[in-house]
């Protein structure tokens, strides 16, 4: 089984302690290395588990610790107690520890064998009272982990485990992530504003501008012999209309949109950023806005933000990666308009043309359609409706003092045909209710450009929202008005006394 995180790591950490002696802490080994190996094999945990030594002492825990953060390919550490071991030996290493933290709450034995068990039994098994012990010194010292608890032969447990993976794995992504913005935001609008800075220092991406023209330059470059390959590509997975084919009186149209995508992939790949945004109001001397090009790029797992919105194409990439390997995608959303049939209500979410493919198993139609703003030729793009489904909207907004992520349930929703509005799009029912969900929303001030993801769930960006020790509202079929409002302003009053002075 190839895992989608072939070249991650996770480290397993076992606690222990040198007074149960050596044919205790024999066993102590052979049994954590046993629940490794079965986490390893297990097959929806997404990367590599790699079983370490027992840590016995402050020295060897910060050590591994420390071992942990220098290395690239670790994306995360699992950790269970399997006896007693002593907190105060794990201050040292878990102050040190950058890595996100699972802390396995299990043991390695299902069922007790009640009529066997003597002293030598429970003094090797006493996760029960080790794990409170290790529980308690990561409250005491405010670190951010995720707790599963349960047996790892419990399709449950390695399910919350791969999760928990999937979003260290974008976590990681997010560390590694340059951004490229190409010109800057769209003038006047607020929500797409942001500290980039304060975004580095607390997702670690690097975000920088490129002027348009510069892409400009390398669309010029491109060779003929490479969109002719292109464009055959496109023949061959899309419904391509008769216009935009070899012959079509609008081939050429096509032409350029294959070339825009070829240069921003290779300009991308020079730069080694995995995320960029475009702007309408920012073209240069780009004869058409990206669209199929956007679309495309998207599918093959690049975050985009439109009109210069690099927190939403940040959010993109980091759902691009949580999701690798299961069904659905990630892509660039917005709430358009809604249908307001009581009790029966619905959004409609598209954007001008950059909606990714992944959201769909459909063969999408490749058009060509004016686009009424920006004042440039009319681009190519792909249209489809998105599968039905269960999915998460989630946006990122600057709030000042802390960036804040907002995330909607919603369930995507067969819909009527739309055979006047060329472009992508997506029809959902939001979770609990149309009214508590955009009420709910709407207090908390998120932004109208998400990420729709139907591959990463809300657990996943849970996950990653503690991993970055950033706010997250949640919008689900357990929300009230009430205890919405509350939560909005207690967390208000929590962040605020939070930061260092």
């Amino acid at each position: 089984m190839t895992k989608p995180y072939a070249d991650r790591e996770v480290w397993f950490f076992t606690g222990s302690q040198d007074l149960y002696g050596e044919d205790t802490l024999r066993q102590v080994a052979e049994q954590s290395q046993e629940i490794a190996r079965t986490l390893d094999a297990a097959s929806d945990v997404p990367v590599k588990i790699v079983w370490k030594p027992t840590l016995k002492d402050s020295a060897s825990i910060r050590r591994a610790a420390l071992d942990a953060n220098s290395d690239d390919r670790v994306i995360g550490i699992i950790a269970w107690m399997h006896t007693f071991s002593p907190a105060k030996m794990w201050i040292a290493g878990l102050d040190a520890l950058r890595k996100p933290l699972l802390h396995l709450h299990t043991q390695a034995n299902v069922d007790l064998p009640w009529a066997s068990i003597d002293m030598d039994f429970m003094n090797l098994n006493q996760a029960a009272h080790g794990d409170r012990e290790f529980g308690y010194i990561q409250s005491r010292l405010g670190v951010a982990r995720k707790t599963v608890v349960g047996h790892v032969t419990h399709p449950a447990v390695t399910a919350s485990i791969a999760t928990w993976a999937r979003a260290a794995a974008g976590w990681a992504a997010a560390h590694e992530l340059r951004l490229a913005r190409f010109g800057d935001n769209m003038r006047n609008v607020a929500v797409t504003e942001g500290d980039k800075t304060e975004a580095e220092l607390r997702f670690g991406v690097s975000v920088n501008t490129w002027g348009v023209n510069d892409l400009v330059a390398v669309v010029d470059e491109v060779a003929d012999t490479d969109v002719d390959t292109l464009v055959a590509e496109y023949e061959e997975l899309y419904d391509v209309v008769p216009e935009l084919r070899r012959g079509g009186d609008r081939h050429d149209a096509l032409r350029y949109g294959a070339r825009q995508e070829i240069a921003l992939e290779t300009f991308l790949t020079g730069v080694g950023a995995k995320a960029f945004t475009t702007n309408f109001e920012d073209l240069g001397g780009l004869r058409q806005l990206p669209g199929l090009a956007v679309q495309r790029l998207m599918s093959k797992g690049y975050g985009f933000g439109a009109e210069g919105d690099w927190k939403t194409a940040l959010l993109v990439r980091a759902a691009k990666v949580m999701g690798e390997g299961l069904p659905g995608g990630a892509s660039l959303m917005e709430d358009y308009t809604y249908d307001l049939a009581q009790g029966q209500e619905k959004i409609l979410g598209a954007h001008m043309l950059e909606i990714c493919p992944s959201l769909t198993t459909s063969r999408p139609k490749l058009e060509i359609h004016p686009l009424g703003i920006g004042g440039k030729e009319d681009p190519v793009r792909l249209v489809f409706d998105t599968d039905p489904g269960v999915g998460v909207v989630v946006a990122l907004s600057d709030m000042r003092d802390r960036f804040r992520l907002t995330a909607n349930v919603v369930d995507l929703v067969e819909h009527p045909e739309l055979p006047n509005l060329p472009v992508a799009r997506a029809v959902w029912q939001p979770r609990p209710s149309f009214a508590v969900s955009a009420e709910a929303w709407l207090t908390a001030g998120a932004a109208h450009h998400t990420v729709l993801s139907t591959a990463a769930g809300i657990e996943a960006f849970e996950d990653f929202a503690d991993m970055a020790r950033t706010e997250l509202l949640v919008i689900d079929e357990s929300t009230t008005r009430r205890d919405f409002r509350d939560r909005v302003r207690w967390n208000a009053a929590y962040y605020r006394l939070a930061q260092t002075i």
